[in-house]
């Protein structure tokens, strides 16, 4: 970077891993095989691209940053097996770079785009089959989370796969280092989400609502979100077995498949 005279850019959580051991971890907790093809999003100045370039029969690495672009193909210059693309993937169609074969997703990136990515990515007509994602080790354990302490963040990645963490990097492992240590989140996509087709955009504007004032009872979240009453808020959050003065953070991912299918009948009922 000082010879192409850049500084990291922290508008764009440049936090670069540099650790090869950390590196390693990563590629190896990824699983991936000669037979895979990867979508790296954020490949930086092209370490950990290397390594999977080794591991993987084809890599796709995603870049937002054109300053660094030429640094990227400076670095990938000996492999033939991996494709550089400049864009900002949350524009980028996933069919248009990964074609119909399926793919695994490898990213070290800034955890307030994490849910955009993973939804941007699963609502694709190609998925992929596995995500892992290097993230700030609050963020991934908040992912992981359990009822009674999820957020929406947990929720938007648990209706789509199984999260597990697998790694925890230090944050002397990045240039320049970040204030906080960091860990590799893996994601088993499910063939179809736990809630799937149109109900999938009515949970998350339920979440939404839900997780807008969290201290609050959903009686009252659901009521203010949905421009009902309380006492009609209340009907609906029993109809689907839930007490009305519980919290959103509380319900288990079941109890909001539950919810969303009696939020589609109350509005066919409301029609």
């Amino acid at each position: 970077m000082r010879r192409h005279h850049l500084d990291p850019h922290k508008g764009l959580g440049q936090n670069f891993l540099v650790d090869h051991k950390a590196l390693r971890k990563i590629v190896d907790y990824a699983g991936l095989t000669k037979e895979d093809t990867v979508l790296e999003i954020g490949a930086g100045l092209g370490s950990l691209t290397r390594m999977l370039a080794k591991g993987a029969g084809r890599v796709v690495a995603v870049e937002i940053d054109h300053h660094l672009v030429p640094i990227l193909e400076e670095v990938m210059s000996p492999f033939n097996n991996v494709q550089i693309i400049e864009g900002d993937i949350l524009e980028l169609n996933p069919v248009d770079l990964m074609g119909d074969r399926p793919f695994i997703v490898v990213a070290n990136i800034p955890y307030f785009i994490t849910s955009a990515i993973i939804r941007h990515l699963l609502s694709s007509a190609v998925k992929p089959t596995r995500i892992v994602l290097t993230m700030q080790q609050e963020v991934a354990e908040r992912i992981c989370a359990q009822a009674g302490d999820l957020s929406l963040l947990a929720l938007s990645v648990q209706v789509f796969g199984t999260p597990k963490i697998g790694v925890s990097i230090p944050a002397s492992a990045f240039f320049p280092p970040p204030k906080v240590d960091s860990a590799t989140l893996r994601v088993e996509i499910y063939d179809q989400p736990l809630i799937s087709g149109k109900q999938l955009d009515m949970f998350f504007t339920l979440a939404k609502i839900g997780f807008s004032q969290k201290r609050k009872m959903l009686r009252n979240t659901i009521s203010a979100g949905l421009h009902c009453t309380a006492p009609e808020a209340e009907v609906l959050l029993k109809a689907a077995g839930i007490d009305p003065t519980r919290r959103a953070q509380t319900l288990e991912l079941v109890e909001w498949k539950t919810l969303v299918s009696e939020y589609e009948s109350w509005l066919e009922k409301r029609k």
